[in-house]
């Protein structure tokens, strides 16, 4: 399945994951300097790979099947474009 990750894709995935390092860094760092240290805010981050990187992972294993060559690669850049946005404005809102 991951034998048809262009460059491209891995990029946009390696972006994908380290928006979500970074968030998951703020919070860590909010709930130490903030007394209240709960371990529930990992399974957030676990149900974001299942509901965000697994799709985006579907995604790149159907693009070998794609007979246009471009349509499912459309989908997986939106898709990463989405959830980087997404943990942007997390990541504003937090600062």
């Amino acid at each position: 399945m991951l034998g048809s990750f262009t460059l491209w894709m891995e990029v946009a995935m390696w972006v994908v994951m380290g928006s979500m390092a970074a968030n998951l860094l703020v919070d860590l760092f909010k709930m130490v300097t903030g007394g209240k240290f709960s371990t529930d805010f990992v399974l957030g981050y676990l149900k974001d790979m299942v509901y965000y990187v697994l799709p985006l992972l579907l995604l790149a294993g159907l693009a070998a099947m794609d007979v246009t060559g471009w349509l499912v690669l459309v989908g997986y850049y939106v898709g990463a474009l989405a959830v980087l946005l997404k943990y942007l404005m997390d990541l504003k809102g937090k600062l």
